[in-house]
């Protein structure tokens, strides 16, 4: 047997976590453990949703070894725990009767699934105990990680205080509501358990019970978030694939946005003015100061050249001022406001330039749709290297964009559709075991007893994916998680990689519990009594009868309320009561949305122009540049030729006195000589906008003064210290001729 197989997707998943958190967070400014939780916590998730489908397939291969006859005469017998290597599609023709997939339980016919005496291995089965202990370290780490010590890094991470010992306490305090459903619920079953008179109370059970008490919690999440996502992902796919209408949209969110990206801004002011304050009343000898520097540097910095830092030394407290110096807390509560004034800004702030993005694409679409030679044109055009700069020419990005994308994202919409319904048709339906109604467990069992264990794991991955897919983007899509955010180029901050990390730990094993009772695979679920093998991740997972209540009832019937919010979310119930209570919702037929419509198409097309002008005084400024060079080059230009100017003009007096004849000489100017030494030890200047749109004339203005000077040199003409010599005036200022 080979470990080929899981030791490749251990490897793959390992670098699909690594890049996604190389995509979304910045590996460089985060803090090390952060980077450390968020990899184990996505890691040991997708290695659940990846590594369940051989565990599925495995555990088919362990029921066609039991539903064998036991041969009538003694024969050979080749067991898949021997030295033997099985491969794929290698057969067994004999088999005992007391084959087992467990020490203590024996295997039974199942002639129903399996009509024939033969068995064929999967291609990536593994020994027996290789998943069990697998799904040992990766259940209960994750358990440990979404219940303790992501929520607790969350609240320590947004803490105020200043000292270990103070951030410690208050994110115990924090977490006493976090932790006190989870608490509430374990009690309210060891309660049930100690009071039934046929139970005792030891360390199995008590596992049991805080396992139950965990998937309860995400049961009860996971089919609210299931049943939206379910509907919303196809119809996302397909208002994609209409641009009108993503376009219509794109402009509500940017309407809607700006109001609380507007709030954020607002809001930071008003904490920088606090700050500003503080720092000018904690000044460099006072023992918070210390504090103050810290505050300090949770402040952007672009804005903290705004702040009054407070190190004057020669400046001291007058009288009466130390009753205006904040005390400790005051500088906790002002550090927590800080920390989440900052947060909140940058949010929104990449929001809005995801949003900007998309809409100015969306734009320049709509305008190549137009174009008669199939040219794709674009308003900031991206700049392709290498291999794709021959690839993505304009014309290919015509046809993906304004032709092909659409039809392939109304045909993905289709396939997304008739996935939602199968799943939600499983989810009400698995229960029923005689006939099997369940359709992810009709083509499980059909793929298994024809022993194809590549379509079964495929299938089984392919459904947990999308069942996930569904689940997290109800999380990062719904108003209430507004706070936390997922944004590419490294732009998500660490609070949300936490958030993400929690959610993904805590969904995931529910969600794989709830698909493997769609197939059938778990026998506590549908009631099969004649099924005693089962998944090791079952077996890990453990089994709800020690309380009958959520056993036979809850984790039965609960799911299927995933078709009535499936329903409301198609008929858009919820957006239509938000909508009355004056929330504002993307409803095509409301005023509202009209106006917020008109408002975020304004926005654009100001954002646009200013963007524009930002790339055309950078092409400007360039283009001064190559021609004219810096500023330093100017000067030292200019030093040279007032140095070379200088000795001829020494020369010819020199030989005028020689040879007895009269020669004009040009006298250095000290306002001359007073301008080269300020442009010697000049920084090069950072033109801004004014300067850029006015470059035309001061290129115009620096041509005729050197014409001017040419000419003074030509006409013999000669001014000194201000006074002038023939028709020629000085300049009035000092860099006129500059």
């Amino acid at each position: 047997m080979s470990v080929a197989p899981l030791a490749v997707e251990v490897i793959c998943v390992f670098c699909l976590a690594a890049y996604l958190l190389h995509k979304y967070g910045n590996i460089r400014r985060q803090h090390v453990l952060v980077t450390l939780a968020t990899l184990v916590a996505w890691y040991f998730s997708m290695i659940i949703i990846f590594i369940l489908p051989l565990d599925v397939s495995t555990t088919f291969y362990r029921i066609c070894l039991g539903s064998i006859q036991p041969p009538v005469t003694p024969a050979a017998v080749l067991s898949p725990t021997t030295n033997a290597t099985p491969h794929t599609n290698q057969s067994y023709t004999d088999a005992p009767s007391n084959v087992t997939g467990n020490d203590d339980q024996p295997l039974v016919r199942r002639d129903a699934l399996f009509d024939t005496p033969t068995c064929q291995v999967p291609w990536s089965y593994v020994q027996e105990h290789v998943l069990p202990n697998m799904w040992h370290v990766v259940y209960w780490t994750s358990q440990i990680l979404t219940w303790l010590i992501l929520p607790f890094m969350q609240s320590y991470a947004t803490s105020g205080d200043f000292t270990i010992q103070g951030k410690i306490k208050t994110a115990l305090i924090e977490n006493a509501i976090y932790y006190g459903s989870y608490l509430l619920i374990f009690g309210a079953l060891l309660i049930y358990v100690a009071a039934r008179p046929d139970l005792q109370i030891d360390g199995p059970r008590l596992k049991m019970i805080g396992i139950t008490a965990s998937n309860t919690w995400g049961l009860f999440l996971l089919v609210l978030l299931l049943g939206y996502g379910l509907v919303e992902v196809p119809r996302k796919c397909w208002t994609s694939s209409n641009r009108e209408q993503l376009l219509a949209y794109t402009r509500f969110q940017v309407a809607k946005l700006s109001t609380d990206k507007s709030d954020a801004e607002e809001t930071l002011e008003d904490v920088l003015e606090e700050v500003s304050k503080a720092s000018e009343a904690v000044r460099y000898n006072h023992p918070h100061r210390k504090y103050m520097d810290t505050i300090l540097r949770k402040v952007p910095e672009d804005m903290q050249g705004r702040l009054n830092r407070g190190m004057d030394d020669y400046e001291d407290y007058p009288d009466g001022r130390a009753a205006s110096i904040p005390s400790g807390k005051d500088l906790v509560a002002l550090h927590r406001k800080t920390i989440r004034a900052v947060t909140s800004q940058h949010r929104t702030q990449i929001q809005w330039d995801i949003l900007m993005e998309r809409a100015f694409g969306l734009e320049d679409i709509a305008e190549s749709e137009k174009c008669a030679d199939r040219r794709f044109r674009s308003t900031f055009p991206q700049h392709y290297t290498g291999i794709l700069k021959h690839v993505c020419t304009p014309t290919v990005e015509w046809y993906w964009k304004c032709l092909v994308r659409p039809w392939v994202l109304k045909v993905l919409t289709v396939i997304l559709a008739v996935f939602s319904f199968v799943v939600i048709w499983s989810e009400v339906t698995f229960f029923n075991k005689k006939p099997v109604l369940s359709l992810f467990a009709i083509f499980i069992n059909v793929a298994a007893k024809n022993y194809d264990y590549f379509y079964i794991e495929l299938a089984s991955c392919l459904t947990i994916t999308y069942l996930c897919v569904c689940v997290y983007f109800t999380v990062f899509r719904i108003r209430i998680f507004n706070y936390y955010y997922i944004a590419p180029y490294h732009q998500t901050d660490s609070n949300s990689l936490l958030f993400s990390g929690m959610l993904l730990c805590r969904l995931t094993p529910p969600l794989c519990l709830n698909f493997l009772g769609m197939i059938h695979l778990d026998k506590h679920v549908t009631g099969n009594e004649d099924q005693e093998i089962e998944s090791a991740f079952t077996s890990i997972m453990g089994h709800m009868d020690v309380i009958s209540f959520l056993s036979d009832g809850f984790y039965i019937y609960y799911p299927i309320l995933v078709i009535v919010v499936a329903l409301g979310t198609f008929f858009s119930v919820g957006n239509r009561c938000l909508g009355l209570l004056g929330f504002q919702q993307f409803i095509g037929d409301d005023d509202m949305t009209s106006d917020l419509i008109e408002e975020g198409k304004e926005m654009i097309k100001r954002e646009k122009r200013k963007r524009q002008r930002v790339e055309d005084g950078e092409a400007r400024r360039k283009s001064w540049r190559d021609r004219y060079g810096t500023t330093k080059d100017r000067a030292s230009s200019l030093q040279n030729r007032d140095a070379s100017d200088s000795d001829s003009g020494r020369g010819s007096m020199k030989s005028g006195a020689l040879y007895g004849k009269a020669k004009y000489s040009r006298v250095k100017d000290k306002d001359d000589s007073a301008q080269v030494e300020l442009l010697k030890d000049s920084e090069p200047l950072d033109y801004d906008d004014s300067l850029a749109e006015n470059e035309e004339f001061d290129r115009a203005k620096y041509t005729r003064s050197q014409a001017g000077r040419s000419s003074r040199q030509a006409t013999g003409s000669r001014w000194t210290g201000g006074r002038g010599y023939g028709s020629q005036a000085p300049p009035k200022g000092l860099f006129d001729d500059v």
